[in-house]
């Protein structure tokens, strides 16, 4: 089909232009953020909150978490396999023309696993803690980790959108069930978690910790880069 044929050309075109703007310090910087390690202090945060909020309710909210991650992450490959797609990295047209940083990956990437995952983490957390700041902060770090994958030269922009959409639609479904999980088994009755936000206290420690994550790797990469260890 003439028009899909367009569009994938489109996005080849513009993935080459996203994939142009690279230092050396900024290779550094989106490797640091593209790891999953960087963000763990984030994470328990995040999990600090849930079990000081929601008490015993917090483990029926991780547990669904887990297989809300499980679920994208594992569907995003399926989707892979099924479609197909090379990587930039390996696609013949264009490879001599990517920067690549860190290593190739898989020969297929559409969807985005790393995207699927983000968004499935942003989307699912967002729609408990329901706080319009944390949603911002989440699609922020969602969006950026999610263009990291276009700067190491693995994903097409389609292959992030893809991922994205997938992700949300995954972590709304996974709410939806727990919600109802909870409103017919669960034995404790409150508090509800429909009905309990994140407050604005609480929100300012997951920003300082996120701040803190990312003043952390940036200082820590200027350093390595000015006495030259890497």
């Amino acid at each position: 089909m003439e028009w899909l044929q367009n569009i994938i050309e489109l996005d080849k075109e513009l993935f080459l232009y996203l994939n142009s703007f690279h230092t050396s310090f900024w290779d550094t910087i989106m490797l640091m953020i593209t790891r999953k390690e960087t963000w763990i202090p984030l994470y328990l945060s995040i999990v600090y909150f849930f079990i000081k909020n929601y008490r015993s309710k917090s483990v029926l909210i991780l547990l669904f978490l887990v297989l809300t991650v499980v679920a994208s992450d594992q569907i995003s490959v399926l989707i892979k396999e099924s479609v197909q797609r090379l990587r930039p990295v390996y696609e013949p047209s264009i490879e001599h023309l990517v920067h690549n940083v860190f290593r190739k990956g898989g020969l297929h990437g559409f969807v985005s696993s790393h995207a699927a995952n983000m968004f499935a983490i942003f989307g699912f957390t967002s729609l408990i803690f329901k706080n319009r700041s944390y949603l911002f902060l989440m699609l922020f770090w969602a969006v950026v980790i999610s263009y990291s994958r276009i700067y190491a030269g693995v994903h097409y922009p389609l292959d992030i959108l893809g991922g994205a959409i997938l992700g949300w639609l995954i972590a709304f479904v996974m709410f939806k069930l727990m919600m109802f999980v909870e409103n017919h088994f669960f034995i404790a009755k409150s508090p509800k978690i429909e009905k309990t936000k994140l407050s604005k206290t609480n929100f300012k420690i997951v920003f300082l910790v996120f701040s803190v994550s990312v003043l952390s790797f940036t200082i820590m990469t200027y350093i390595l880069h000015h006495y030259n260890y890497l």
